[in-house]
């Protein structure tokens, strides 16, 4: 992803609306594709190309009260100033002759703030000083305005740099509802705001992202884009690349629905505007090869990815970029099932890597793989042990990458059967992210997963706990209604009722079914079987009425399926039939045994007032 944009002093006295033309420049970053794709990264500063002015220009406000000639000579030079040390010595001059309280020297303080952040200086507790001193001054009376809201969202930005992320989402949150306010009052009519809310909802994006709040960070981010689009030039270069990095963005939480469109009008744009063998449309296609992936189809993934990697060696491009394609089309190889080619294409990357490099061990990951789908085991777990010794070598310079690939590595020891190297993996794996916390969805992952081998090892007191943390982290970073979430309460379910706790279980299974009937659908086969295990904790506890409302349901689905669900349907009929007669034995009983206190509470009073 590229970095994300910043915000500099805008000039507020001379109520100019820049043009779309301008702002295309101050919006334009240079475009990257990732290996793995993931959201804004936070190693990224997230200031740096959002303006709506050049830096030079810092007119202080024309409603100024008159100045001396030799103060006004220092505002003169101040607002000229364009390098760092021209613009300190300026505020070091400016400051001493104006009132602490002076709202000059608030929006002095913001443009010194604002270069620092731009210019990415390490000194993240000095820019958060001068955004904090320029609040101070220019939000006195509370008003709105949006000198107030430019230096929240320093101090937002700063705050984000500083990991101190709950700071920034309330100075981010309040520049945002300032602007709502502002634009509903109609100030854009005399003050383009939208620059502004760009970089505040991209701010807002990058901070709930470190938060693991993935989810709503979607939410800013398709702002960003609909902002964009009002902002840029129709069918622009930039916009192209705007929407590649919404399609990015969902890509990284798996959504790859809605993924699609956002890349196809990217591959669109840029294909008309520069020409369908650019390195842009390179980019384009070679995620929309990692979304076809996704999607499980894996032809036209092929298809994509074959023609993005045409595309940059018509170009020269080479490195990374196109190792990392190679990889991929290897992985949609395997997907197809064409072990022996993707092989043939590995071992072409493996030669063209340094061996101690990540794309070397991501290699080997790719060829165990391979290995592993043909039933090579030993063979396999050879390429994992080259593998797993360079990333252990990488695990203080790339955390996230390399918990990803233990990750990854953990599954293939999990389909060999060797479940405790697996949970180790998964371990040192969840040791790192644990660390990070804008991979806290990542940390939920791991913990499910370590929870889950634990149930299947027979470590179920064990596993509970990790399967309790991972549906907190997960629902943090997704949302209560993430079909992820369902899946940690239906492992839940099944560890509950391991220890005959039924009736924990019947509520994580509820839970479950509530879930994955919103995401997946009721006639999801997944969602069939939570609605079964439902059914059968309910017999458990010997509600059987319950337990035969939910059996109907599974029938009912099972039924839709057809004659390829004929061996489903048959045993969730009988299990039907089962249910039925114990059911209606036990509603018979309470029947009777109503029936019988009734009459004995009753034995005075007169038959007409108890004949029914």
């Amino acid at each position: 992803m590229r970095r994300v944009a910043a915000l500099v002093f805008s000039a507020l006295a001379t109520k100019r609306r820049p043009s779309s033309r301008n702002l295309s420049r101050f919006l334009h970053g240079s475009p990257s594709l990732p290996h793995s794709f993931r959201l804004i990264s936070s190693q990224r500063c997230p200031s740096r190309a959002l303006q709506t002015v050049p830096d030079a220009a810092f007119p202080l406000p024309s409603h100024r009260r008159p100045r001396p000639n030799d103060l006004a000579d220092l505002e003169e030079t101040f607002e000229a100033a364009s390098t760092t040390d021209e613009i300190l010595s300026g505020f070091r001059a400016l400051e001493a002759s104006l009132d602490p309280g002076d709202k000059s020297l608030g929006l002095a303080c913001l443009k010194v703030g604002q270069h620092l952040d731009t210019i990415g200086s390490d000194d993240h507790e000095k820019v958060l000083t001068f955004g904090l001193r320029a609040l101070r001054i220019l939000d006195v009376d509370g008003g709105s305005s949006i000198s107030v809201v430019m230096a929240l969202h320093l101090a937002g930005s700063a705050s984000y740099n500083l990991k101190r992320f709950n700071d920034s989402l309330g100075f981010l949150n309040r520049a945002n509802r300032i602007l709502n306010s502002l634009e509903s009052e109609g100030i854009d009519g005399e003050f383009d705001v939208r620059p502004v809310s760009h970089a505040v909802q991209l701010q807002l994006a990058n901070t709930k992202t470190a938060m693991g709040r993935r989810e709503e960070a979607l939410v800013n981010l398709r702002k960003c884009l609909d902002l964009k689009v009002s902002i840029l030039e129709p069918n622009s270069r930039e916009l192209g690349t705007a929407h590649r990095d919404l399609a990015e963005a969902y890509a990284a939480v798996l959504n790859f629905k809605e993924a699609l469109p956002f890349c196809l009008k990217a591959l669109e744009i840029h294909k008309v505007q520069l020409g369908q063998n650019s390195v842009e449309v390179a980019h384009d296609r070679r995620l929309l090869g990692v979304i076809y992936t996704g999607l499980e189809e894996h032809d036209k993934a092929l298809e994509q990815n074959q023609l993005s990697q045409k595309i940059m060696k018509s170009w020269g491009v080479g490195g990374s970029d196109l190792l990392n394609a190679e990889i991929d089309a290897a992985n949609i190889h395997i997907a197809l099932g064409k072990y022996d080619e993707a092989i043939k294409t590995l071992k072409g990357v493996v030669e063209q890597t340094d061996s101690e490099s990540e794309t070397r061990a991501l290699v080997f990951v790719s060829m165990a793989k391979a290995l592993c789908n043909q039933n090579k085991f030993p063979d396999a777990k050879r390429c994992l042990e080259i593998s797993c010794g360079i990333l252990e070598k990488k695990e203080s310079v790339s955390p996230d990458k390399v918990a990803e690939a233990y990750m990854e590595i953990s599954s293939l020891y999990e389909s060999m059967n060797d479940f405790e190297t697996a949970i180790c993996l998964l371990k040192r794996s969840l040791a790192m992210v644990e660390k990070i916390p804008q991979e806290q969805h990542v940390e939920g992952n791991v913990l499910a997963k370590i929870g889950w081998l634990l149930l299947l090892t027979g470590k179920v007191a064990q596993g509970i706990p990790f399967l309790e943390s991972a549906a907190e982290r997960m629902k943090e970073s997704f949302g209560p209604k993430h079909f992820g979430v369902g899946y940690i309460y239906n492992n839940l379910g099944a560890a509950y009722m391991e220890m005959d706790r039924p009736q924990s279980a019947a509520q994580m299974f509820a839970l479950a079914k509530d879930i994955m009937d919103v995401s997946l659908g009721p006639h999801h086969a997944d969602s069939i079987e939570t609605c079964q295990s439902l059914a059968n904790a309910y017999k458990t506890m010997g509600s059987y009425v319950l337990a035969l409302e939910f059996q109907q349901q599974v029938v009912h689905a099972w039924r839709s399926h057809g004659s390829s669900a004929k061996d489903e349907l048959e045993e969730a009929a009988k299990n039907l039939e089962e249910l039925k007669k114990k059911a209606f034995g036990s509603l018979t009983e309470e029947v009777m045994q109503e029936a019988l206190s009734l009459a004995s509470r009753n034995d005075s009073v007169p038959s007409k007032d108890v004949q029914h």
